[in-house]
């Protein structure tokens, strides 16, 4: 099957500093590919190349089988690559429907008549979000008295219905709590069902292998590993994204020092008292001999 995009080798360099180096990562229709690192790990660089804001130095960018090197997130999108970054880029005091079509609104009317299609926007939003099993109480609230997780679903329903076939998705349950993320990680399982290839990027092995097909693992840059679900255990991939020999070799240096009783590992007794040693009997005094 062919990869809906695909990386081979893919660099890219700030003067001489390494931003990412020799990353490959697959993306497939109905599969969720997750990107997991630490912090520096490369993985914001990594979405910019793919939502084009920024071109790959070396390597190959592939999109339905076709090299390309996209020059805009709007050619992102028109390729079918809609991404939602973790600050949503979305209006708060606007309402839901605003939101959801920001951009891309529909219009009625011709010449001086024309004006928005306040109507269908209204009806659209309501119905993609029921469709996505988003029952919102009214899309006429602003979005800002939204949840963090009712955002983020928001947004996921908005690339859903615009015609992606590539959905990004950077860091959705950073800020948000146990429930609120098992809601947002719900919908990003609903997106693959509907077929998208899905890009999970996130620091959260947890949250990642609850949904995710594939990991791709990111370190300074660099690919740190590469599995699919059959072949890593969620105690190896945490493991791994957490350092791997170097978490070893920080939980030996972090291992309590011995105490003042301890050398080499073996417990030194304290020194019997005298009267406690065997063979000694307690002294007596002689009673005094008379004149």
């Amino acid at each position: 099957m062919t990869a809906l995009v695909k990386l081979t080798d893919v660099s890219k360099f700030y003067g001489n500093i390494r931003a990412l180096e020799g990353v490959s990562l697959e993306v497939h229709p109905g599969e969720i590919t997750c990107v997991l690192g630490d912090n520096g790990a490369g993985k914001s660089t990594l979405i910019k190349i793919i939502a084009g804001l920024h071109q790959h130095d070396t390597g190959t960018f592939e999109i339905d089988g076709e090299e390309t090197r996209l020059a805009s997130p709007r050619e992102a999108l028109d390729r079918g690559i809609a991404t939602v970054y973790q600050d949503l880029a979305v209006v708060p005091l606007m309402p839901v429907w605003r939101n959801f079509f920001l951009g891309s609104e529909p219009t009625t009317g011709a010449g001086p008549f024309k004006r928005l299609d306040v109507r269908k926007m209204r009806e659209t939003t309501r119905a993609e979000l029921l469709r996505m099993g988003i029952d919102l109480r009214d899309v006429d609230q602003p979005i800002g008295t939204l949840s963090g997780g009712e955002r983020q679903c928001v947004a996921i329903a908005r690339a859903v219905y615009f015609g992606a076939k590539v959905l990004v998705l950077d860091e959705p349950t950073a800020a948000l709590g146990v429930k609120q993320s098992g809601v947002v990680l719900k919908y990003v399982a609903a997106a693959r069902d509907a077929g998208l290839g899905v890009v999970l990027i996130t620091h959260n092995p947890h949250h990642a292998y609850l949904v995710g097909d594939r990991f791709v693992l990111l370190k300074r840059g660099a690919m740190a590993g590469s599995h699919p679900k059959s072949g890593i255990a969620l105690d190896e991939l945490t493991r791994q994204m957490a350092g791997g020999s170097e978490l070893d070799q920080l939980s030996h240096e972090l291992e309590r020092a011995p105490g003042p009783d301890v050398i080499g590992g073996r417990r030194i007794e304290p020194e019997p008292e005298e009267s406690d040693k065997p063979g000694k009997s307690e002294r007596v005094d002689e009673p005094e001999k008379d004149g």
